[in-house]
């Protein structure tokens, strides 16, 4: 940022307090000017694991926008002389401090989630860099040009909080003052570091349903479907008001198979006050109907078998009949809606897909599942996959525990093959800011 000089300062004790404030706007200006590896404080051994250079990129493109907007009210402010009011001196110093305040959050942003990459966390923050960036592959490969352009990768960084969760691309963060969201952001509590959790595919699937388009034209579909179903005007306004999460969990399971629908069960498991509870106005299906969700997708995927144990499973340990907290229509009219709504959002065509279903732009077949089910055996007997795709390990990580491997080994035999240590990697990375 060049420099903006201040009004010259006067004589008058408040002419010299103006001028003192004017300076110091002028000097925390310069400190929030640009991101870089070595500016938060990457060694060369942290950079196998570090943003990548369009991640810093993007960051500085947003930091550069604000900036303008800086430069534009310090060049107001030194505009000003002694003769200004006083009430004026101050609006356009509290101009000045607005488009600051704007930098400082989202210098501090990026910052904060780019910093973790020099932690103890790296590795395993890198590995689930990889497992998203292989969910967008894979949609590329199916469909190539379906995206509108490159488009920066999903980025994961730790928080604390109970379940992942996504800030989508372009949306406007209330932490940044409604600055807009430059790469999907997915948060990973700190106890849920383990790059085998089927909710993270979930949380990649939300950014891949933004970066695709379909948020409106799949929730439009639901809502006529099951209007034309003629089913109660209440249930098509949840299921409706469901779209996404449900888009989500289909998605999810068309990405690692099987496993992912067990894995989203035991993370949706809970006493049952919480699971036969509906919440009115939620974005999320009700636990109870979510899985049955699930096991309705399976079925519809070729995997009956596994949808039946997945829907007896969970019919055991959640009844209607021993009580719940669910509109009566909702529960009465399950058995006709749920296969209504996995059809319409995962096997029929939408324009945004240019004319593919959901199905067939995440492809994912009965040798997709005998490989996963391979990769779990050569997991438990202390090997790490080669040949397996990021996306697929995170379920068969789930049949390598299941055969009674140690979440420990299993942690870093998964990270040995998605963010490998490389101890003597360079520490330069190339930044581009338009």
């Amino acid at each position: 940022m060049a420099q903006a000089q201040p009004y010259r300062t006067a004589g008058e004790p408040l002419d010299r307090f103006f001028a003192i404030k004017a300076r110091s706007l002028v000097d925390r200006a310069h400190q929030l000017e640009q991101l870089t590896p070595h500016a938060v404080g990457l060694r060369a051994s942290d950079m196998p694991y570090a943003p990548k250079g369009e991640h810093f990129a993007a960051a500085n493109r947003r930091l550069k926008a604000i900036d303008r907007d800086v430069k534009l009210r310090m060049a107001e402010l030194a505009k000003l002389d002694a003769s200004a009011s006083t009430d004026d001196r101050l609006l356009t110093m509290a101009m000045v401090e607005r488009e600051l305040d704007r930098a400082r959050r989202a210098f501090g942003m990026f910052f904060e989630v780019f910093a973790q990459r020099g932690t103890a966390f790296a590795r395993s923050l890198a590995a689930h860099d990889a497992i998203a960036r292989d969910c967008y592959a894979v949609v590329e490969r199916a469909a190539p040009r379906i995206f509108p352009g490159p488009l920066v990768p999903p980025f994961t960084y730790l928080e604390h909080g109970y379940s992942p969760a996504t800030m989508r691309r372009g949306v406007t963060l209330s932490r940044l003052l409604g600055e807009s969201n430059p790469f999907p952001l997915i948060r990973i509590p700190y106890d849920r570091d383990r790059p085998w959790q089927a909710v993270f595919l979930h949380e990649v699937a939300h950014n891949l349903q933004a970066d695709l388009g379909l948020w409106v034209e799949n929730r439009t579909a639901v809502l006529q479907r099951l209007a034309e179903a003629r089913l109660a005007p209440l249930s098509v306004s949840i299921f409706g008001r469901w779209h996404k999460e449900i888009f989500a969990d289909l998605a999810a399971l068309l990405l690692g198979g099987p496993a992912a629908a067990f894995g989203l069960a035991e993370f949706l498991a809970h006493p049952a006050d919480k699971v036969m509870t509906y919440r009115p106005g939620g974005p999320h299906p009700t636990g109870y109907l979510r899985v049955l969700i699930l096991a309705e997708m399976l079925r519809r995927m070729g995997f009956e078998p596994y949808g039946r144990t997945l829907g007896r499973i969970w019919t055991r340990l959640y009844d209607p009949r021993r009580g719940h907290r669910l509109p009566r229509i909702l529960v009465a009219e399950a058995r006709r809606a749920i296969p209504a709504v996995v059809d319409e959002i995962a096997f029929q065509t939408r324009r945004a897909l240019a004319e593919r279903a959901l199905a067939s732009i995440i492809p994912f077949t009965r040798e997709d599942q005998a490989a996963i089910r391979r990769g779990g055996l050569r997991l438990a007997q202390g090997r790490a996959p080669a040949d397996l795709p990021p996306r697929f390990l995170v379920s068969a990580a789930r049949y390598a525990i299941e055969a009674g491997l140690h979440p420990r080994t299993l942690h870093e035999l998964l990270l040995s093959r998605l963010a490998p240590a490389h101890p003597q990697a360079s520490s330069v990375i190339t930044l581009k800011v338009a």
